[in-house]
């Protein structure tokens, strides 16, 4: 059967190979030098090895000792941080991010995942809503971290990924060859006025098919096939497809999405912002193409 080591033990291990003697090593543990003793002479009894080289003046590891020493040390390393992590009082309460819609997935239920798993005495309450009420929201205090949809960063953000702004139909559909163009957007929608701007310059006529406050009611109408809409690549709605237009709608400027956090020095939202650009850095899926 398999044994487990004590953690005790090996912490007395590591102190008096690293103070260089029993006496001392009590004196940083806090304990007395037989307590100390009787753990090494434990850990040593549960191993049936000799780890301590006692022959000299001077305690000096034995070719044991020093295989050990490795292990213990990554041992207590693991064992202190998932303590502090699970009863740390800085991992406790609630913690507020703010995303956009469309960059939901696929990227943060993975982040909320891993921040729920590392640390469950910490509440997230996720907060959808559009770029520019993000940015206000986070400029009145009223949330930790936001993720954005910018062309450019304003001040304390970091550019997580610079994405290209893809024109998407529905699968298999036909809106984007309709005269004018149906196109659906948010009033709220971070890309409207640029895309709006972009197909005035290239003379095409375009329809407002969907003018909503919802983002569902648009990825309805485009998936639906009646109309057309944009997307930051990796993040397409469902039953949605890249559209290949081949020139016939304009290019458009690539976005990146912008990460801020109002506290940099919080250890909890510090260690949110490096799951979130932990998770930025994995590759994104390839969209789906709907040809010419």
């Amino acid at each position: 059967m398999l044994r487990n080591l004590d953690l005790t033990a090996l912490r007395s291990f590591v102190a008096v190979s690293d103070a260089g003697g029993v006496t001392r090593a009590a004196g940083t543990l806090n304990l007395t030098q037989s307590a100390v003793s009787m753990q090494l002479k434990r850990l040593e009894d549960s191993l049936n090895v000799s780890l301590l080289d006692r022959s000299s003046r001077t305690i000096a590891l034995t070719l044991t000792g020093e295989q050990l020493l490795g292990y213990a040390r990554s041992m207590l390393k693991i064992n202190d941080e998932a303590l502090t992590r699970l009863t740390a009082t800085e991992f406790e309460g609630e913690l507020r991010l703010g995303v956009p819609h469309d960059i939901i997935y696929p990227t943060i239920p993975a982040v909320l995942k891993r921040f729920a798993a590392d640390f469950p005495r910490m509440q997230v309450k996720l907060i959808s809503a559009p770029t520019r009420k993000l940015l206000n929201m986070f400029g009145r205090g009223e949330v930790d971290l936001i993720l954005t949809t910018e062309e450019t960063c304003g001040p304390g953000g970091q550019v997580l990924v610079e994405l290209p702004l893809l024109w998407i139909g529905a699968l298999d559909g036909v809106a984007w060859r309709k005269q004018p163009l149906p196109v659906a957007f948010c009033k709220n929608c971070i890309f409207r006025s640029g895309v709006l701007q972009a197909l005035n310059e290239d003379n095409i006529n375009w329809m407002m098919a969907v003018d909503s406050e919802l983002d569902n009611a648009v990825e309805a109408a485009v998936s639906a096939d009646l109309a057309v809409h944009v997307a930051l690549k990796g993040n397409l709605p469902p039953q949605t497809q890249v559209i290949e237009h081949g020139g016939l709608l304009p290019s458009l400027k690539p976005q990146n999405i912008n990460l801020y956090v109002l506290k940099t020095e919080d250890a909890a939202s510090k260690s949110m912002a490096e799951i979130i650009q932990q998770c930025y850095a994995a590759p994104h899926p390839k969209p789906q193409l709907l040809t010419a």
